[in-house]
C-alpha cells in the first residue's frame, strides 16, 4: 500500500497512507506530544533559579514571570495555524516538523541564552513551538478512532500533557548537579529521536479527507462555528486551571505554607500527576455518559475546591484534598472538552477548531497567575485569586448546562 501523505491538490480527498495500528498511532502520538510538552515547560522550573544564581544579572518577578509566560503565549497563539495547517498536511507531516523546529530554541537556550535575558526571552519565544504538538494531535488521532471510542483514545493522548511533570522533576536536578546545558542538550536529543521515529513510523488515518479552501479561509470558518467559542471557553477554565497551577502551585504553597522549594515542586508535580490521570478517565466517562455531564461534574468539583483553597486551610488534610480534588476534575474536564469537540465537529475541521480551543487553554492558563500575583501584592493573601476561580468555575457550569448541552443534543439529532 502506498505511504504517500495526504493529497492536498484541492480535491479534499487523502489519498491512502498504509495500514497500521490505531493504537501504534495512538502510543507515538501520545509520546510525541509528551516529549514536546516537556521542552516546551523546560524555563518553568528554572525561574526561581535564575532569579537568584545572578547569572542573568538582577532579575524582579515580573522578569521571572514573563520568561515563564512567554513560550505558553506563543504555544497556545500556534496552535491556531498549526492546527489549520494539521487539517490539509496529517499529523505524519506535522508531528515531525513540529518537533525538530523545537530543537532549534533548546540549543539557542543551551548554548546563547543562559547567559543574557534578553537571548532567553528570544529562545523562550520560539520554545513556545513545542506547546503547538496538541493541536497535531487531537485530530491525528480523531481519524484513527470511531466515535464511540475517540473520547478515551483523545483523553488518552492528552495524558501526554504530564511531559510538564517530566520537566518539573528532572530540570533543576540536571542544571544544578550535571551542568546547565545538560537538561536541554537531553530534551533536544529526544525530541530528535522522536521526530526520526515519527516521520518512519506515523501514517495518517485511511480516508482522511484534507478540506479544501485557503487557511485564512478555514480559520474564519471554524471560528464561527458554535462549538469553537464554547469549547474555548470550557478548556479555557478546564486546561487553563491545569496550567495556571503547574507553574503557579509551587511559588503559592512556598509562600502561604512555608514550605521548601523542592517540597513545593514535588507536590505540584503530585498535582500534575493526577491530572494527567483524569483527562483519559474523562474522555472514556464522555463515551460512556456523555461529554456534559462529565464538564458538568468537574466544574461543580472546581467550584467546591477553590472555594475551600480560599480560606487557607490546613494543607496536609483538607488543602491537599482540596488541591488533588481540581487535579482530577481539571484533568477529567480537559478529555471530556474534546470529547466533546469530536462529538459535534465534522472530522475534516477537528484540527482548525482544536487549535483555536487550545489556544483558549493555553492562554487561560497564562491569565490566573497574573490575576493570583496581583491579588496577593495587595492583599497579602490568594485567597480572593482562588475565589474568583469558583467563581469563574460557576459561571462555567451554568454554560455547560444550558448552551452546550443544547449544542451537544442538536448534533446528536442531526447525526
Amino acid at each position: 500500500m502506498s505511504h504517500s501523505r495526504a493529497d492536498v491538490t484541492g480535491t479534499g480527498r487523502a489519498s491512502p497512507t498504509g495500514t497500521r495500528s490505531p493504537g501504534l498511532m495512538l502510543a507515538l502520538a501520545t509520546v510525541g506530544f509528551a516529549v514536546n510538552f516537556w521542552a516546551w515547560a523546560l524555563l518553568s522550573p528554572l525561574g526561581p533559579l535564575f532569579r537568584t544564581e545572578g547569572t542573568l544579572g538582577t532579575l524582579s518577578e515580573s522578569d521571572v514571570a514573563l520568561l515563564v509566560a512567554v513560550p505558553v503565549i506563543v504555544g497556545s497563539l500556534g496552535r491556531i495555524p498549526v492546527g489549520a495547517l494539521t487539517d490539509r498536511f496529517g499529523g505524519r507531516v506535522m508531528f515531525p516538523l513540529v518537533s525538530a523546529a523545537t530543537i532549534v530554541p533548546i540549543l539557542f537556550i543551551g548554548f546563547f541564552g543562559l547567559g543574557s535575558f534578553p537571548a532567553l526571552l528570544i529562545g523562550g519565544f520560539f520554545l513556545g513551538i513545542g506547546g503547538t504538538a496538541f493541536a497535531v494531535g487531537v485530530p491525528f488521532v480523531n481519524a484513527w478512532f470511531p466515535p464511540a471510542r475517540r473520547g478515551l483514545a483523545i483523553g488518552v493522548f492528552g495524558a501526554g500533557m504530564g511531559g510538564t511533570a517530566i520537566s518539573a522533576l528532572t530540570t533543576v536536578k540536571l542544571y544544578t548537579d550535571a551542568g546547565q546545558r545538560v537538561p536541554f542538550l537531553i530534551t533536544a536529543l529526544a525530541l530528535a529521536i522522536y521526530a526520526a521515529a515519527a516521520w518512519l513510523l506515523l501514517r495518517d488515518a485511511p480516508g482522511r479527507t484534507a478540506p479544501s479552501g485557503s487557511l485564512a479561509t478555514r480559520l474564519v470558518a471554524n471560528a464561527r462555528l458554535p462549538i469553537s467559542w464554547q469549547a474555548c471557553i470550557l478548556y479555557a477554565v478546564a486546561f487553563g486551571g491545569y496550567v495556571a497551577f503547574s507553574v503557579y502551585l509551587p511559588s503559592y504553597l512556598k509562600t502561604a505554607y512555608d514550605l521548601e522549594a523542592a517540597d513545593a515542586a514535588n507536590r505540584m508535580a503530585g498535582f500534575v500527576v493526577i491530572a494527567v490521570i483524569a483527562r483519559p478517565v474523562g474522555g472514556w466517562l464522555s463515551d460512556r455518559f456523555g461529554p456534559v455531564p462529565v464538564l458538568a461534574a468537574a466544574y461543580t468539583i472546581v467550584v467546591a475546591g477553590a472555594a475551600v483553597a480560599a480560606t487557607t486551610p490546613l494543607l496536609e488534610y483538607v488543602g491537599t484534598a482540596a488541591f488533588l480534588a481540581m487535579a482530577a476534575a481539571l484533568g477529567a474536564g480537559s478529555g471530556a472538552t474534546f470529547a466533546l469537540v469530536a462529538e459535534v465537529t465534522d472530522p475534516s475541521r477537528v484540527g482548525g477548531v482544536t487549535g483555536l480551543v487550545g489556544a483558549a487553554g493555553g492562554l487561560g492558563g497564562f491569565v490566573p497567575p497574573l490575576i493570583m500575583g496581583y491579588v496577593y501584592g495587595h492583599t497579602d493573601s490568594y485567597g480572593l485569586g482562588l475565589l474568583l476561580l469558583s467563581i469563574t468555575a460557576a459561571l462555567t457550569l451554568l454554560l455547560t448546562l444550558t448552551i452546550v448541552r443544547k449544542t451537544a443534543n442538536q448534533a446528536t439529532h442531526q447525526a
